[in-house]
């Protein structure tokens, strides 16, 4: 008998791109609707999504203005519960008042606050689902910056990519250095630096682990780190990550929104 090779992993086929966003935001107030270049921010991440041609694309919002917004520029928004905990939870109500079929059969949750994010960042983000033991995929980016290292605010990953792979199991997320380094405490003593990875905060999930993780309440370590991925490691789910070159701007500071301004700037270059 001749052994069958099986199929080649495909991605999902059916995949839907949504954009939790909401208002409420101390540093920045009104932050999706923050002008640049004469549109809203939600706009340029929307715009983006939709260039990124990997399925329909909506806006999860909580405000009728943000509605209004991405309907005025021609888009789809869904309007939501002021009161969810996260963007996830969010996603969730609109995937289920968008598509009560369940025609779609991967979400991609793309952050509204990265205007400057590009099309293939939202194209690789289902890159993992391509293997059916994945439940969810992510992005990382190979931290440059010795300082971003010890950062809190630099949410690192534990992954090993074997050879030259750029797709890899997540173990664990940290604000923390980790995998532990002897360079990160000293330097002078720990020879050359191992590679650390920055988690890009965009994901992709398969349907049904999106409904399983909503429904679970938040985990010690993800309490502990204050990080919602952790959530799904803990619960068992298999969250692996493509790693890339390019780490999106995310605008959560006046300081972010006149860079993003200057990085979207009609006449640059």
């Amino acid at each position: 008998m001749v052994p069958v090779s099986p199929p080649e992993p495909t991605p999902p086929r059916n995949p839907v791109v949504l954009i939790p966003a909401r208002m409420a935001s101390v540093r920045l107030p009104d932050k999706p609707l923050a002008d640049i270049h004469g549109e809203a921010m939600i706009v340029h991440v929307w715009r983006r999504a939709v260039e990124a041609e990997v399925g329909p694309v909506a806006v999860a919002c909580a405000e009728p203005e943000i509605v209004a917004a991405i309907e005025a520029a021609g888009g789809r928004a869904v309007l939501t519960r002021p009161d969810h905990p996260s963007g996830s939870d969010r996603i969730f109500e609109a995937l289920e008042a968008i598509d009560p079929e369940g025609r779609h059969d991967a979400v991609v949750n793309l952050q509204g606050d990265l205007p400057t994010v590009e099309p293939a960042l939202v194209q690789a983000v289902l890159r993992p689902l391509a293997d059916p033991a994945v439940d969810i995929g992510s992005l990382v980016v190979e931290i440059r910056d010795p300082e971003e290292r010890r950062n809190p605010n630099v949410v690192k990953a534990a992954v090993s990519f074997a050879g030259r792979a750029d797709l890899a199991r997540a173990l664990y997320f940290s604000r923390a250095p980790v995998p532990y380094d002897p360079w990160d405490f000293d330097p002078k003593d720990g020879g050359a630096a191992q590679p650390l990875y920055h988690h890009i905060g965009i994901y992709s999930y398969r349907r049904e682990a999106l409904a399983q993780f909503v429904s679970l309440p938040p985990s010690p370590l993800e309490q502990r780190e204050r990080l919602e991925q952790l959530r799904a490691l803990e619960a068992g789910l298999r969250l692996d990550v493509a790693r890339v070159d390019t780490l999106p701007l995310g605008v959560d500071t006046p300081a972010d929104l006149a860079r993003a301004r200057a990085l979207l700037a009609p006449d640059r270059g």
